[in-house]
């Protein structure tokens, strides 16, 4: 067999390219439950009760409700399991992770005019791990009708076999670069043999049950810093704002196997018999958002807080790789590797915006209640530049995602020292069909000792979601079905300054 290596080099593209797609919109409009192990022990349902620092990410009305100087940090170990199904084979994978997830001060000043309204005003900055992208899927099974290069054929029809074969690949656009990849790997062949040619058909054994397998591996982050500014305003009512700084730093690895050994019809020792296809995606930048809340203490027991976050406004940056390796003895294919890493320009993002309404019911010091419901829109969200490339990314998000709501339940009992709590959480699915991407329910669970200037807390908290993506975006869009599990354990200490 032999093998075609090339010197590795890196060009900036001046083309428009298919690195952006609906679920790169929803990776950076999405934030994960995350925090204080207090806040994460009720779920995050603390819009209208403050006090805390992640409550800050729901009502930044809540820096009002701190009555001392604070400093906070929390630690978490995260799980994550995902068990696939594809066409009836079962396989499972996870990734483990530890991660400083949350860091925050908060200072209160109180008014000494005891004739003013104005009775305090507070200032932060917190930092939090919005979301952990570290994860890892495995997916295998004999797929019963559909081969990878059907993924190249999409692309290649319709392109000259000339622009495929005698332009330099760092000057092809995304799909001539899919459908160069597609011929030099002997996986499809032109209709005819002629430069101005825009036909292709598939070189693979026909017949289906292609053994497939999928490989994912992602790392990296998405985190915030908070500003913070809350006052209060006589005994009742309180107000805040948050200028929040985002960035963001993602790695996606893919690795596609393709077997056609037992392929009826094929032969084991001529033709292509097997292929290996990697991507590589790495994305990073940066954005800016703001919030706006309140929360009113109806009476000494019943709160209630409104909270709007604005749309997250991100500068991002994308770098790609591929290569393909292919195994077939008697055409001479081995690793087709252009040796390119491809930068592709700068884009903007901006996620959407959403609503908080909060309901909280406090027994005086034996313990409280409270509900959070959230709307957003993620048909909303939208790439940047205004072009034609993005437009149609547009149009695909305005047509397949959809409005949500997010419900969160968090209680919490305390005798003496001890602070004992649990809490709900539900979260719609972000697509119409309510398939890709699957309802999440949660739960959680925690506890707290306060020892007075310091408190040390405890939480464990799982949620599970389903996911019906396929491996490709065309062609081969066969989905595995995949149930994720996450478990995560946080561990935070608050101590006065």
């Amino acid at each position: 067999m032999k093998k075609y290596l090339f010197p590795l080099v890196t060009i900036v593209a001046t083309f428009v390219a298919n690195a952006q797609e609906v679920n790169d919109a929803l990776r950076y409009s999405q934030d994960n439950l995350t925090g204080t192990a207090r806040f994460r022990a009720m779920s995050g349902a603390f819009g209208a009760l403050g006090g805390d620092f992640s409550s800050l990410n729901v009502n930044p009305a809540g820096g009002a409700i701190f009555t001392t100087n604070q400093m906070a940090v929390t630690l978490s170990s995260i799980n994550t399991k995902n068990k696939s199904d594809f066409f009836g084979t079962k396989t499972e994978d996870r990734e483990n992770a530890f991660d400083l997830n949350q860091l925050g001060a908060i200072w209160v000043f109180e008014n000494r005019n005891l004739e003013s309204n104005w009775k305090k005003f507070s200032v932060g900055i917190n930092y939090e791990n919005a979301n952990n992208f570290d994860n890892r899927q495995f997916s295998a099974g004999l797929n019963p009708q559909n081969s990878i290069a059907n993924y190249f054929l999409n692309y290649a029809n319709g392109i000259p076999l000339q622009n495929i074969t005698g332009t330099p690949f760092e000057a092809m656009t995304f799909a001539e670069q899919q459908a160069y990849f597609g011929y030099n790997g002997f996986l499809i062949n032109p209709s005819t043999n002629v430069g101005n040619n825009t036909a292709y058909v598939s070189n693979v054994p026909a017949g289906g049950n292609y053994f497939q397998e999928n490989t994912v591996f992602e790392s990296g982050y998405n985190g915030k810093i908070s500003f913070n500014g809350a006052f209060q305003y006589t005994d009742k009512f309180y107000f805040g704002l948050n200028l929040n700084a985002h960035f963001t730093d993602y790695t996606r690895r893919t690795s596609f196997y393709e077997d056609y050994l037992d392929t009826p019809g094929s032969s084991p020792t001529t033709g292509v018999q097997s292929l290996r296809f990697n991507n590589e995606l790495y994305t990073y930048g940066s954005g800016f958002s703001f919030q706006l809340g309140a929360i009113a203490k109806v009476t000494d027991e019943l709160r209630l807080g409104l909270a709007y976050q604005s749309p997250t406004w991100m500068t991002l940056f994308d770098e790609g790789y591929q290569n393909i390796v292919v195994d077939c003895a008697d055409c001479g294919a081995g690793i087709i590797d252009p040796g390119t890493i491809i930068i592709y320009p700068e884009y903007r993002l901006q996620t959407p915006g959403e609503y908080t309404g909060s309901f909280a019911y406090v027994f005086g010091d034996k313990g409280l209640i409270s509900v959070d419901y959230t709307m957003k829109d993620y048909s909303s969200a939208k790439f940047r530049p205004n072009d034609s490339f993005f437009n149609t990314r547009n149009n695909e998000i305005e047509s397949i995602l959809d409005a949500t709501s997010e419900l969160r339940v968090g209680a919490e009992a305390r005798a003496k020292q001890w602070s004992f709590r649990g809490g709900y959480r539900f979260e719609q699915s972000p697509y119409k069909n309510g398939r890709t991407v699957g309802d999440l329910h949660g739960f959680s669970a925690g506890l707290g000792y306060d020892f007075g200037g310091t408190r040390l807390d405890l939480a464990y908290a799982y949620s599970k979601r389903d996911f019906n993506q396929g491996f490709f975006s065309q062609g081969l869009v066969d989905a595995p079905t995949i149930e994720a599990i996450n478990n995560n354990v946080s561990l935070t200490l608050l101590f006065s300054l």
